[in-house]
């Protein structure tokens, strides 16, 4: 087809859109004058959702109900016509005839558009093809719909569209209602595992004067009323930490944290962060909570801790693997870091095996460079990835014995870090010189490197007991259990950049 011609259909489509939009309105403008305003309903007592009754017909059959919802499909034939109700569970058809509502309430309904909102009273029934449905004895309009829904049957495919419109993607879309159902029952067999090991949740500030607990660089913004500059929270760690010190042994927050940084299938500027710290126990606490949690939630939201992801089975159900940052690095990269002396040592290696490194990084740095180029990509199953190097791990206690090396893990599953955990330091002494160190690498060039909080410096000083703290990405545990590829997949609203950018 030539450009000419393409040009002359996009105009006739554009034309045909409008008139339709056009005729909605004067649809309205008619039931206004009539008396009947459909946006001056106040309210409609539901009794019963679509499924609720189409999963229990034995219960309903011959019974009044009322459902409301979205109309998505509509046959008129002359005196009797069927429509499909959408709502909140699902779907369910009505049968809508004249001799039953009456003629003038038909004559209406007859010219109701596919996506209005309507309140449908009737006996529930079963139709000669064998049909669930709902014999309409009232049929109330409580929302016009001015905009034309995307044709069903090809569904809204353009994901751009979807992730902007999230509402019509919610309508149009039953597998996208289903994810974010799911994940909101997620977060609360989260809720329901946590309070149960005597966990108390909390809520701790988002506007923070020093965004710390994370390597990321932080959004900020100008406090008016104090005329201060503050930073959005990049990570919940060291307010729940002052938590610990003040006595609350067991705490958790699931909330928002801001990352200033890139956009990809798996990060989003904002995100759903959970952190919990349990006092008087380490980093294999932290391990065991982990995969008991990981497991209890699969198996209440999903009813199997075998879990389908990209068509591969992953197994929550046996012991999670647990391997160390070093031993990992030499099975996947051939290289043995127990043995590299020093940074010079470290970097030499690197030149070899073509790993990019900056001059500021130090041979712990380069050790987890290795890592995420060779190692990450093998780490399907439920791997704990233990004891990282000091110099990447400013808040973490060191191993006794070993103290270039601390009490660290990360959970892997799809080659997906799912969370961070530590023995958290609780040495004052050693955090301010951990803290000096990360301002170095500050000044050095590393914009996500931390900068020293006196006042949690002050709460260390004032003492807090032995502890093990976790922060895990929400989300990533949601795409994990809803078999979706991306972040924006099951976030309702992902960050996207402006259409008039």
């Amino acid at each position: 087809m030539s450009e000419q011609n393409q040009n002359q259909n996009q105009n006739v489509q554009e034309q045909d859109l409008n008139q339709l939009l056009k005729v909605r309105r004067e649809k309205l403008q008619d039931l206004q004058a009539a008396g009947k305003n459909p946006f001056e309903v106040m309210k409609y007592d539901v009794t019963a959702h679509s499924t609720d009754v189409k999963d229990n017909f034995e219960e309903w059959e011959g019974k009044s109900v009322r459902v409301a919802g979205r109309i998505m499909s509509k046959r008129v034939m002359g005196k009797a016509s069927f429509c499909n109700i959408q709502d909140l569970k699902g779907n369910i058809q009505s049968y809508v005839a004249r001799d039953s509502i009456g003629e003038e309430s038909y004559a209406d309904f007859k010219k109701y558009d596919i996506g209005d909102i309507v309140g449908i009273e009737g006996e529930v029934f079963k139709t000669k093809t064998g049909e669930i449905s709902i014999h309409a004895s009232n049929v109330l309009l409580m929302s016009k719909s001015l905009q034309i829904l995307p044709e069903k049957f090809h569904g809204l495919t353009n994901t751009d569209i979807r992730y902007r419109q999230r509402y019509v993607d919610l309508i149009m879309n039953e597998d996208v209602k289903k994810t974010f159902v799911k994940r909101s029952q997620i977060i609360s067999s989260i809720r329901r595992y946590l309070d149960g090991q005597g966990f108390l949740e909390v809520e701790t500030p988002m506007l923070v004067s020093n965004a710390g607990g994370a390597a990321a660089r932080p959004f900020e913004t100008h406090y008016n009323a104090l005329d201060e500059d503050v930073k959005l929270r990049i990570s919940l760690e060291l307010y729940l930490k002052r938590l610990i010190v003040g006595g609350l042994e067991r705490v958790y927050e699931i909330g928002r944290v801001f990352r200033n940084e890139g956009l990809d299938t798996r990060h989003n500027p904002e995100f759903t962060l959970m952190e919990l710290y349990q006092a008087y126990t380490d980093y294999k606490g932290m391990m065991d909570l982990t995969e008991n949690m990981f497991r209890h939630v699969a198996m209440e939201v999903n009813g199997t801790a075998k879990v389908m992801y990209g068509g591969i089975e992953i197994d929550l159900e046996k012991p999670f693997e647990r391997m160390t940052m070093i031993d990992a690095v030499k099975k996947y990269a051939g290289v043995d870091f127990s043995t590299v002396k020093d940074a010079d040592e470290a970097k030499k290696i690197a030149d070899e095996k073509g790993v990019h490194y900056e001059d500021r990084h130090t041979r712990g740095d380069i050790l987890n460079l290795f890592f995420e180029e060779f190692v990450e990509e093998h780490l399907i199953q439920p791997t704990f990835i233990m004891d990282h190097p000091v110099e990447i791990s400013p808040l973490t206690k060191r191993i006794p014995g070993n103290p270039d090396y601390v009490e660290r893990f990360e959970l892997f599953i799809t080659c997906r870090e799912m969370c961070n955990a530590y023995s958290e330091l609780n040495d004052p002494i050693d955090q301010r010189e951990r803290f000096k160190a990360q301002e170095a690498a500050l000044a050095a060039g590393d914009e996500e490197a931390n900068t020293t909080d006196e006042d949690f410096m002050n709460a260390l000083e004032i003492g807090m007991p032995p502890t093990g703290g976790i922060g895990y990405g929400i989300d990533r545990l949601v795409m994990l259990l809803t078999d979706s590829p991306a972040i924006r997949d099951v976030l309702l609203f992902p960050t996207m950049k402006s259409l008039d950018k």
